[in-house]
């Protein structure tokens, strides 16, 4: 089973063949023992699919969806933030609606950016950064998860990078607290995740 995972952020994609947050949650979401390949929503060989109807982000998920399906892939996973545009939300939907590709796929926004998911579960973040770490509030309307990520990392004196925290904190994080405080942006993408049934 191939799938692309295709998402704006470097924290979202890892390093250096290191797996990603992304691929860690997708891998426990789905229990498969599939081939993630990582990509950058902005490839600039991968254009908007020029169709008569739907904002921008549709476009771009369903030209990945065709890209996806040309490679010869089982299924797409894609990734944006909302970033504070609620639009997005509304446009990523109606292309996990179309019908213009038949591929599987799970299309996400993460409220407000995918930092935030890394942020839901204190107890992993405080065992990852080794220091106890408060319980963030209202996680989906922090205005700039990154920020409080980094700062959080900062303050711990941990030598690891940002990227490295979210991958442990994905791999040690209690899927159901991100979805309880996530209701908005990660419950509905796990939900698509584990409706691709991945084998």
């Amino acid at each position: 089973m191939r799938v692309p995972l295709v998402s704006e952020g470097k924290h979202e994609r890892g390093r250096c063949g290191q797996r990603g947050a992304l691929e860690i949650l997708a891998r426990r979401l789905t229990g498969a023992d599939a081939q993630f390949d990582h990509d950058r929503l902005a490839r600039r060989d991968i254009h908007a699919h020029h169709g008569k109807s739907g904002g921008g982000y549709t476009k771009k998920a369903i030209r990945w969806m065709r890209q996806a399906e040309k490679d010869g892939y089982d299924a797409v996973a894609l990734l944006v933030d909302e970033d504070g545009k609620p639009e997005r939300i509304r446009e990523i939907d109606d292309a996990q609606d179309s019908e213009i590709a038949s591929i599987p796929r799970a299309l996400g926004v993460a409220i407000r950016t995918f930092d935030a998911w890394m942020l839901a579960d204190d107890t992993a973040v405080s065992s990852v950064l080794e220091t106890h770490v408060g319980r963030q509030k209202d996680i989906e309307t922090l205005s700039d998860p990154k920020q409080v990520a980094r700062h959080l990392l900062a303050e711990s004196g941990k030598s690891i990078s940002q990227t490295e925290m979210y991958a442990d904190v994905a791999d040690r994080a209690n899927l159901a607290t991100i979805e309880e405080r996530c209701p908005n942006g990660f419950a509905p993408f796990s939900r698509q995740l584990c409706s691709m049934r991945l084998e």
